[in-house]
């Protein structure tokens, strides 16, 4: 066990607050510039999010939509690498000790050698990685690597996985479980599937991992019910989208992703 894990940390917090469920917050690394972006996640920090959850901008992110697609296009426009995304981290970690989780792909660790890579986000004060293109199948090395540095692995469950995968998967994770709430790629949605509490259910069979739920969650009601069936609610596009606005005012873009953050945890308010 490691000696401080702050993602456990986070969520037997949330339990013993009385919340329905940690609110996890995605931003893009670097957008729209270095500086914004550490501003931003200040905000997010100081406007009360339980986890953050940072994207290492790639030039073919498979699993994103169009909103998280062009967040990383103005990341990368505005000259991040990976060096300034551990840069950045780094000052995040210097003002907080709220988890960071790094959302990446994989040929963005393989480059840098599985033992390298990790012993760079230990220090740049990472909790965890989720790499969209690894498949549990796949996972051990880095899973191994991560391990010595006491990095979560975090695993995705979709809602075409067949039951019988569930345990595939759910083995080598730590951290947490992501189950992704509708097919297909990110962003923000009109409506919720009505069957989360079926899906969750069914992941918490095979594991004591908190289970999160993510992908076009965009309303307090979409937090509100995403939190009465899991232990966490992950926001990106939603929040991403207050950056697109503003590009060229980033105070603005600040002051405003802050404010849609505090909005949407008021779902996590239980009502009555």
């Amino acid at each position: 066990m490691p000696m401080k894990d702050r993602i456990q940390a986070k969520f037997e917090e949330v339990r013993a607050s009385g919340r329905t469920a940690a609110f996890i917050a995605y931003v893009c690394a670097g957008d729209p510039d270095f500086e914004t972006s550490f501003q931003v996640c200040r905000a997010l920090i100081e406007a009360g999010v339980d986890i953050l959850e940072l994207g290492a901008p790639f030039s073919d992110p498979v699993a994103d939509g169009l909103t998280n697609q062009l967040a990383a296009q103005r990341a990368l426009e505005a000259g991040m690498t990976q060096e300034k995304v551990m840069a950045l981290i780094k000052r995040v970690r210097a003002l907080s000790e709220t988890p960071i989780i790094l959302y990446t792909y994989y040929n963005l660790i393989f480059t840098q050698g599985l033992e390298t890579y990790t012993a760079r986000a230990k220090a740049a004060g990472i909790d965890g990685l989720l790499t969209l293109d690894l498949p549990p199948e796949e996972a051990e090395p880095l899973r191994k690597a991560s391990s010595a540095q006491n990095l979560a692995n975090i695993f995705i469950v979709a809602p075409t996985t067949p039951p019988e995968r569930i345990p595939l998967i759910t083995k080598p994770a730590s951290g947490f479980i992501y189950y992704v709430s509708r097919e297909g790629v990110t962003g923000e949605r009109a409506t919720m599937a009505d069957n989360l509490g079926r899906a969750i259910k069914g992941i918490k069979a095979h594991t004591s991992l908190p289970v999160v739920i993510g992908f076009g969650i965009s309303q307090p009601d979409h937090v509100r019910q995403a939190a009465a069936a899991a232990d966490g609610v992950v926001v990106g596009s939603a929040l991403v989208n207050c950056i697109a606005r503003e590009t060229q005012n980033p105070q603005k873009a600040i002051e405003t992703i802050a404010a849609k953050a505090r909005t949407l945890m008021q779902g996590l308010t239980p009502q009555g």
